[in-house]
């Protein structure tokens, strides 16, 4: 009979086989938002709206494994959730209303979203609150390596995420339609600084967790952005020609891809 962490690993299996099969597909399909944005998905909302619909399902699904669990208090478990909320409140209610200009989001791109961060919110909640042994997060875990170093690069790849969107944000003036290359931060070594710095949030999270929930939403962290990452160098490569070419940029890892 299979236990309840038994059912938990499998789902987080098909969670990783999952990702690397959008992995795949996404160098074939373009998502169709902000850069990419396409009528071809659909009906669409306005970006702010959307990006609030889209993130703060995960915001909430997580408050409520959090709300719901006899470890709501316990110290490590705690700070691991509040850090997690960060990014998402950051995401969901504070990112949408900076956007600038009206462009759209389609539907379905918002209910595909919704969908993996409930899953989401289930793979990270349901270990931190549910079936990680209970004297596993003790108060000792707050000076381990894993628990630093990760606080440490999820700290600092918030740090390029948010430094990242201002600089997109503010490439035109009121009025501008031009477009621009993204110059500065890590918009020096690789063409989707952003991209690089969620990245880096998320890999910090699976290492401060050291756990395998952790691991497999970093995997999909890239299946997700990485594709996203190759097309947006090749709009620039189309669109700037020499002018980006000569940056010998990398895609979303600096010195690697």
């Amino acid at each position: 009979m299979l236990h309840d962490i038994d059912i938990f690993n499998i789902f987080l299996a098909a969670m990783a086989i999952t990702a690397v099969v959008v992995y795949v597909a996404l160098h074939f399909i373009n998502a169709g938002y902000g850069m990419m944005y396409t009528r071809r998905w659909g009906p669409s909302i306005g970006n702010r709206v959307g990006w609030v619909l889209m993130e703060a399902p995960v915001f909430i699904a997580m408050g409520i494994l959090w709300y719901c669990s006899d470890r709501q208090f316990q110290i490590v478990p705690l700070i691991i959730f509040t850090l997690f909320q960060l990014h998402y409140f950051q995401r969901a209610f504070i990112f949408p209303f900076f956007i600038k200009g009206s462009n759209q989001m389609p539907l379905s791109i918002i209910a595909m979203g919704v969908i993996f961060n409930v899953l989401n919110a289930v793979m990270q909640g349901g270990w931190l609150f549910y079936l990680v042994p209970a004297d596993h997060y003790s108060i000792d875990w707050l000076f381990t390596p894993q628990f630093v170093a990760g606080v440490t690069v999820f700290f600092m790849g918030m740090a390029i995420n948010i430094n990242s969107d201002s600089i997109i944000r503010n490439l035109r003036r009121p009025g501008d339609s031009k477009h621009y290359l993204p110059r500065g931060g890590m918009f020096n070594y690789v063409s989707s600084a952003n991209y690089f710095g969620e990245l880096l949030e998320w890999t910090g999270f699976a290492i401060l967790t050291w756990s395998w929930a952790g691991a497999v939403f970093a995997l999909w962290t890239f299946a997700n952005l990485a594709p996203r990452a190759e097309q947006i160098y090749k709009r620039y490569s189309q669109e700037f020609g020499e002018e980006f070419t000569k940056l010998k940029l990398r895609r979303i890892i600096p010195y690697i891809y």
